[in-house]
């Protein structure tokens, strides 16, 4: 008896240390800030610790006022990207997230919703690059962009140290035509044609001062400006200009962006790998394609993300940012 329970110690002691051995090294959360000069951009620093520095991502979120977490109060709290870096984290890949220029705490940074702007969006991509390359807490850097994030990321690559370039569930085409495809389902003809005529005028680079009140939550006067540089851009055209190796990861019951908007960015930069994620939608859930669970998705923190989307993103980061030091990115 007493051999007996010798053996179940010892069987013990070796299962609690097969445990402790195989438990991810912890992590360090921070709060990580970029003073650009312009304001001060808020985020958010999940750390973990290694050996020697990690790969870090830079996550750029969607459209809108959409946070570093990726709550949007129009678009649903669902935390896409805040249970994106902790996935990361626990492949022992460091991250930072951010509020945007004039989203959540940096607003500040600009508090006009007329002074925003791809452009700066971008800009402000190449500045949190360059103190990503400077602190030696960190090993290579790969953009992440998500949605309309994507295009921001593809638009700043060029300008960066990133080693690598991941777009996530974005736009292939002109986001005025993309604009269009939506509202054409869900508006009756007369506000379609309003919604169609507001749509050119600001794709010319003109604002419409003259809104319907059906259509401000899009179309404002104060969101204009924003829009039309935002229409400036053809998303396969910014892609054929980056030089990073990049991912395309893209959901097939995505209700937002299709498969087809994936292989267009793949026609754009055909030495881009693309990785369709059978059932992913474009919060990065395995949903059904039904439109009430979909909805549903949107507001559900709790369910979790793809599994092969956190593989893939993971694995194409290990495996870019172990090849060589050297960003393709800027000479």
């Amino acid at each position: 008896m007493k051999l007996s329970m010798l053996r179940l110690t010892a069987l013990l002691c070796c299962l609690f240390a097969c445990v402790v051995q195989a438990a991810p090294n912890p992590v360090l959360q921070r709060p990580y800030d970029l003073d650009t000069g312009h304001g001060v951009l808020r985020g958010t620093l999940l750390l973990p610790q290694e050996a020697t520095p990690p790969p870090v991502a830079l996550l750029v979120a969607g459209s809108g006022p959409t946070d570093r977490d990726g709550n949007n109060p129009e678009g649903g709290r669902n935390a896409y990207l805040q249970r994106l870096a902790e996935a990361l984290a626990a492949q022992g890949i460091a991250s930072v997230r951010y509020d945007k220029r004039g989203i959540a705490q940096s607003r500040p940074a600009a508090p006009h919703e007329e002074q925003l702007s791809v452009e700066g969006y971008a800009n402000d991509v190449a500045a949190w690059s360059k103190q990503l390359a400077s602190d030696p807490r960190f090993g290579p850097q790969v953009l992440v962009g998500h949605s309309e994030g994507a295009l921001i990321a593809s638009l700043a690559a060029p300008h960066t140290k990133a080693s690598a370039l991941v777009l996530i569930a974005g736009s292939g085409r002109p986001i005025d035509q993309v604009l269009r495809d939506q509202l054409s389902v869900r508006l009756p003809p007369p506000l379609l044609a309003q919604a169609d005529s507001l749509l050119d005028q600001l794709r010319a680079g003109h604002q419409q001062p003259l809104v319907p009140k059906f259509l401000q939550a899009l179309f404002r006067p104060s969101v204009q400006p924003y829009l039309i540089s935002l229409f400036r851009y053809d998303p396969a055209q910014a892609l054929a200009q980056v030089r990073q190796p990049t991912l395309i990861l893209q959901g097939t019951h995505d209700i937002q962006v299709e498969v087809a908007d994936a292989q267009r960015l793949q026609w754009a930069k055909p030495d881009a790998e693309l990785r369709l994620i059978g059932g992913m939608n474009h919060v990065l859930r395995i949903v059904a394609a039904d439109p009430a669970q979909q909805l549903a998705s949107y507001n559900n923190p709790q369910l979790p993300l793809a599994r092969e989307l956190v593989e893939s993103l993971a694995g194409f980061i290990r495996r870019t940012t172990s090849q060589n030091g050297q960003n393709p990115g800027t000479s």
